[in-house]
């Protein structure tokens, strides 16, 4: 079983677009199974459209909660309370607890003198199994301000690979998170090879840069693929220099072009409606398959020179 996972470094660079129209053209010859490891802002389902099958709830840590009939009004919860996550309305008369501001450290429960606090699960989000027409697909939506987004991955990680074993399935295909941060990092375990979508700008190429280093960290090999290549040839060029200098395989380049936006209007992957890109996404799926399928973890490592 290989993971190959689709990282830019930066966000806004295609990456969702690239992975969609990877699995339209990889899931014409095998079996795929998709995960979207962006559970902050998730937006592969909007074009996958998945049929959810399973749904969990994803639980981390816990959450201070206020029983008002134990409550005998002395106030300490307000100094034992570190992150200002009690406040005591006049009005009502009530204490309150804001559950964003709470970190779950359980001193207003354990301090008490009448037990009104007590420490409950914290419900940080959801997770789905799901079908769509390119294959089984794993994705999940964190409620907006709570953390923890890299045990989540972990979580997702863990059910694609029990699935892809149950099914048979040989490859999966993740669409990985913006930036270098804890959940790019949480993607990358155990992952086989990662593919960079790379834009042909100054900032494209130095997020890039970023990337790698995280990718030479964990013995990553990488494939590349330059995006809106045809806006500015010459920063294109210097991109596939950056990239062919740090050991990236440079699978190829795509042009800056309306056909992406029109497929998504149509809620479809690239090449679901045939396009002039459709053979040059069934090469990079082919490519991608060989590079995973010869490519061992640690195997070949990103030689960034140093500055």
């Amino acid at each position: 079983m290989v993971e190959i996972v689709v990282l830019s470094g930066k966000g806004g660079s295609g990456k969702t677009s690239i992975t969609a129209a990877l699995a339209r053209a990889w899931s014409k010859t095998e079996r795929i199974l998709l995960c979207d490891y962006d559970v902050d802002a998730p937006d592969l389902h909007i074009i996958l459209k998945p049929e959810v099958q399973e749904t969990h709830e994803f639980v981390s840590g816990t959450v201070a909660e206020f029983s008002e009939d134990d409550c005998i009004d002395c106030g300490q919860c307000l100094e034992f309370c570190k992150f200002d996550a009690i406040s005591y309305d006049e009005d009502e008369g009530l204490y309150h607890v804001d559950s964003t501001a709470c970190e779950g450290c359980t001193v207003c429960s354990a301090l008490c003198p009448m037990d009104a606090f007590k420490n409950v699960p914290r419900h940080c989000g959801r997770y789905f199994s799901s079908d769509t027409r390119f294959g089984p697909f794993i994705h999940a939506q964190l409620t907006p301000g709570s953390e923890n987004s890299g045990r989540l991955i972990t979580v997702l990680k863990e059910l694609a690979r029990d699935k892809a074993r149950a099914e048979k399935i040989d490859v999966i295909l993740s669409d990985g998170t913006p930036g270098i941060g804890c959940p790019v990092i949480s993607s990358l375990s155990n992952a086989t090879l990662v593919c960079a979508v790379v834009e042909a700008t100054a900032s494209g190429i130095a997020d890039f840069e970023r990337l790698a280093e995280l990718c030479k960290h964990f013995r990553l090999p990488v494939a590349a693929i330059i995006n809106k290549a045809d806006l500015h040839p010459e920063e294109a060029e210097h991109a596939r220099t950056v990239l062919e200098n740090v050991g990236a395989t440079v699978l190829g380049d795509i042009p800056f072009t309306p056909i992406f936006t029109a497929a998504m209007s149509r809620g479809e992957a690239l090449g679901e409606t045939p396009t002039e890109l459709d053979s040059t996404f069934e090469d990079f799926a082919r490519q991608l398959k060989t590079l995973a399928a010869t490519s061992t973890r640690g195997r070949r490592t990103i030689p960034i020179k140093e500055k």
